[in-house]
């Protein structure tokens, strides 16, 4: 389960007009545009699945034996009488999420709602080098689709290649590093208007409560290593606790709570912003899924003008095969 709060990535921002009145802005303010569509992004971005958790006590079963219970004493040392499924490297998901925002522009006044459509592909290869290394290589493309404000609409590509490791040792800490290449594109385009190469760090350390509880622990830091046009460049870093229980074998229900700082490069910003994300997915069958998921974010910046909050409500409906 190390990873699982990874399913959905947050963050935020646009600070005035649209997409297609931006071309023709003055350069600040087009800046200023880029960083929103990078925030709002993030907030709204589906992720694909993470690397299988070699600790993972998937169907009851842990290092090819059952997983510890409440009840071993009385039934003595077991054994297991089931096939181990081998491990699948290759993941292809489709997905389409939906969400109701009550602040489409991420605006500190004058918010307007709105409805959007965002539907995502992707495919991750996440190799197994041993039982405690891993990596993982992602292709992923969404779309966004505003219904009012249409001239919003963008795409956004994302390549990122990464390794995950874990300390059994430290508590099944997870270390992660990964390369993430994003390119945000114009609708139904690959012109882009804003692309950044970037390295991402974090640290997770989950406790496990039972065999269907975790709460995580964690920090992550994305450095950014070139951005064009340069403006919109910034670094993060982030704090988060999160939790999550199976309810059955087939719904489970999270929450995650992040505190971000950003801090832009070529001008003078700080942002803070605090997120809280509740999610709940139901495994319809092996391979078909649906989801429903609550986001409520607060900004604050050292640049008044760019605070906000907003709240976020909808679902998505997915498809994942793995092989």
């Amino acid at each position: 389960m190390p990873g699982i709060f990874h399913f959905v990535g947050l963050n935020f921002r646009l600070s005035a007009g649209l997409l297609t009145a931006a071309v023709l802005a003055p350069l600040s303010l087009l800046n200023a545009q880029q960083v929103s569509v990078q925030d709002r992004a993030q907030l709204l971005r589906s992720s694909t699945p993470a690397a299988t958790d070699p600790y993972s006590e998937e169907n009851g079963v842990v290092n090819e034996r059952a997983a510890e219970s409440p009840n071993d004493a009385d039934i003595g040392e077991q054994e297991i009488l089931k096939k181990i499924e081998r491990y699948e490297p290759f993941t292809a998901s489709v997905a389409v999420p939906f969400y109701y925002t009550s602040n489409v522009a991420l605006a500190r006044s004058g918010e307007q709602s709105d409805v959007l459509i965002a539907p995502a592909a992707g495919v991750t290869y996440a190799p197994r080098f041993t039982s405690t290394l891993y990596g993982s290589f992602t292709v992923q493309r969404q779309e966004f689709y505003y219904d009012k404000f249409s001239a919003l609409d963008f795409g956004s590509f994302d390549f990122r290649a990464g390794l995950s490791y874990i300390l059994p040792k430290a508590h099944n800490l997870m270390l992660h590093v990964e390369y993430d290449y994003n390119r945000l594109t114009f609708s139904n385009s690959f012109n882009d208007f804003f692309s950044n190469h970037s390295i991402f760090f974090s640290a997770e350390l989950p406790f496990r409560i039972g065999r269907a509880q975790q709460i995580s622990l964690g920090v992550d830091t994305n450095v950014s290593l070139s951005a064009s046009p340069s403006a919109p460049q910034r670094d993060e870093f982030d704090v988060f606790i999160g939790y999550a229980v199976s309810l059955t074998r087939s719904l489970s229900v999270g929450a995650v709570g992040r505190v971000f700082i950003r801090d832009y490069r070529s001008f003078s910003r700080t942002d803070v912003s605090e997120v809280l994300a509740l999610t709940a997915n139901y495994r319809i069958t092996k391979y078909f899924s649906a989801g429903a998921a609550s986001t409520l974010a607060w900004s604050q910046s050292s640049n008044s003008v760019f605070d906000y909050d907003v709240a976020n409500i909808g679902g998505a409906l997915s498809l994942t095969f793995k092989f």
